[in-house]
């Protein structure tokens, strides 16, 4: 696969059909393990600021630009990067293939309840989908090999994680060295979205690249400095790479 970096994270520029043909056709049908990683402006400061974050991102073997900021800002610096692979949407892509081609899931994060409402949502969107295991996402760390334990003993095809980031990439990479064989995605508020506990940005502004814009308004207390803050600094970074790249 071809690889772009954008300050120093690396991105591989695929659409969502190629990312859903890489995942099931070189891991899932191989049983290979993956960090399905997504990264948008807030994730890339991470990475700036987190020698750990970034070695974690840079050592995923699918890296998507999820965030229409960082499609934006490989137009900037000249990079092609064809569009912007939403998580929540890569997720729901990945359900319909788990369900037709009977992969079993697991999904770990969130609150109890949000998380009971969204197994009961997903019964209705896939209603033979194989659920093999659930765990909400509040845990203490002497319970994490327990739950490492679990979903190896249950055998996923995918485990889809919806605890915030960073703790999420950290966790991930537990589960890999403890030599779970398991697609891991994580999915950061999708299950609160998927659940109906917070609802999602109409098309128009997906498509406007405005869906960051209706997440803080509706979460402004938790979203207001990532988003606002984050991306400013993120804005910053890459004007200030480039200027040092033609210097």
């Amino acid at each position: 696969m071809k690889i772009v970096s954008i300050l120093g994270v690396k991105i591989h520029p695929l659409t969502m059909r190629e990312t859903i043909e890489i995942v099931d056709r070189d891991f899932i049908q191989k049983s290979k393990p993956l960090h399905l990683m997504g990264v948008n402006a807030d994730k890339i400061n991470q990475c700036v600021d987190d020698s750990g974050m970034l070695e974690i991102v840079n050592n995923c073997d699918v890296v998507n630009a999820d965030g229409a900021s960082v499609v934006l800002a490989g137009r900037y610096l000249g990079i092609d990067i064809p569009e912007r692979v939403a998580g929540i949407d890569l997720m729901q892509e990945l359900l319909k293939i788990s369900e037709d081609k009977n992969y079993p899931v697991y999904f770990f994060g969130a609150k109890e309840a949000v998380l009971q409402k969204m197994l009961e949502n997903l019964k209705l969107d896939y209603p033979n989908l194989q659920v093999v295991g659930q765990r909400n996402g509040y845990f203490s760390d002497e319970e994490i090999d327990d739950i490492s334990n679990d979903i190896r003993t249950k055998g996923p095809k995918l485990v889809f994680v919806g605890i915030t980031s960073p703790k999420k990439e950290y966790v991930i990479e537990k589960f890999l060295s403890d030599g779970v064989n398991s697609v891991f995605m994580g999915v950061g508020g999708s299950f609160d979205v998927l659940s109906g506990t917070i609802p999602r940005a109409p098309k128009w502004m997906q498509k406007a690249h405005l869906e960051w814009l209706f997440r803080v308004a509706n979460e402004p207390r938790r979203l207001f400095k990532r988003y606002f803050v984050g991306n400013v600094t993120f804005i910053k970074r890459v004007i200030k790479f480039k200027k040092e790249k033609h210097a």
